[in-house]
């Protein structure tokens, strides 16, 4: 019995609440509307508006930096798709070796024991080294011709080296 009640109460005070609207307002709306705003292309009944958003400074650094990890995570996804088209198109190209160059140059630049051997191996060996040097550890950090990188012993970079050798004399 209260609940029918309540029921029509509620209905009757949606009844009261609600008015239609006074004859005009569109009008008065349209008549604030600054003439700066030019009508929209869709026709004379729609405007453009700008939305001036303003954000803290917090929020601001946050999405820069959130930005940045997302670009930073695409980039390495871009750089590992291009590595696995090129080994599913087939071997490095002249540009991966001049990459090469210019990492053994910088390479140099910091005063590390770099071997280049761009000048000698097949582009179109994947697994030919390009660049070796010694690190703290005793082992090697190799870039192989495609520009992958991988630290080895000293025991597998004279294996890598032998195979660069075989495939040369063939």
């Amino acid at each position: 019995m209260e609940e029918e009640k309540l029921g029509k109460l509620l209905n009757e005070l949606a009844k009261r609440t609600t008015e239609p609207v006074r004859p005009g307002l569109a009008e008065d709306i349209k008549q604030r509307i600054p003439p700066r705003l030019v009508p929209h292309k869709g026709g004379m009944d729609t405007i453009n508006i700008i939305v001036d958003l303003r954000i803290s400074r917090l929020a601001a650094a946050a999405a820069i930096i959130i930005t940045m990890i997302l670009l930073a995570n695409f980039h390495g996804i871009y750089k590992d798709n291009k590595l696995l088209a090129r080994y599913l198109l087939g071997g490095a190209d002249k540009s991966d070796i001049l990459t090469g160059k210019t990492q053994y140059e910088h390479l140099v630049s910091q005063g590390k024991d770099v071997v280049f051997y761009g000048d000698s191996i097949d582009p179109e060996d994947s697994n030919a080294v390009l660049i070796q040097w010694r690190l703290s550890n005793g082992k090697y950090r190799v870039i192989f011709c495609d520009l992958r990188e991988r630290e080895v012993t000293a025991e597998e970079l004279i294996k890598l080296q032998a195979q660069m050798l075989q495939k040369k004399s063939k």
